[in-house]
């Protein structure tokens, strides 16, 4: 399989995992610590083959080190890391990608929803109620009916009124 390509969702859980679970071993909050080895270790297995794929799993089999460390040496092993992974550095986090730059928004006719658009956070109005009329959802449920209002709650929903 290809290994090309930056996958964004799964670096940001990547290194949002790597940053909790450093602070849940600190806490001694190991079962904490193996729910979020589950969570990344399922959104690995779901992301497609990239680059971002491949350093996923390296950082994972450091990651479960503290807790399984012969299952971990074994992965190291196979994934052909080098010396022993009680040796290897703790992978290090990337400050900017645990902060959330994308937001799903909610787009709503008369208090129903339907559709929602992932956009960057911190759109202004203006741009939000565009894209949203821009929607084929939208302009389907309209089916030309006059807006009255647009409801427009920034990072969160645009609620047209007709």
């Amino acid at each position: 399989e290809p290994a090309e390509g930056q996958d964004k969702a799964l670096d940001r859980k990547l290194h949002q995992s790597i940053d909790l679970i450093a602070k849940d071993i600190e806490a001694l909050a190991f079962n904490k610590a193996v729910a979020r080895l589950y969570e990344l270790t399922n959104a690995i297995e779901k992301a497609a083959p990239s680059a971002s794929r491949n350093v996923a799993v390296r950082a994972l089999a450091r990651l479960v080190a503290p807790m399984v460390p012969h299952l971990a040496e074994e992965a190291w092993e196979v994934l052909e890391g080098h010396g022993l992974i009680a040796d290897a550095s703790w992978p290090e986090v990337d400050p900017a990608l645990l902060v959330e730059d994308e937001v799903t928004i909610a787009v709503q006719i008369k208090g129903k929803l339907r559709d929602t658009l992932t956009v960057a956070k911190g759109l202004p109005n203006e741009e939000l109620e565009r894209l949203a009329l821009a929607s084929d959802k939208v302009q389907r449920s309209l089916d030309g009916a006059a807006i009255r209002k647009v409801i427009v709650v920034p990072d969160r929903l645009v609620n047209l009124v007709v």
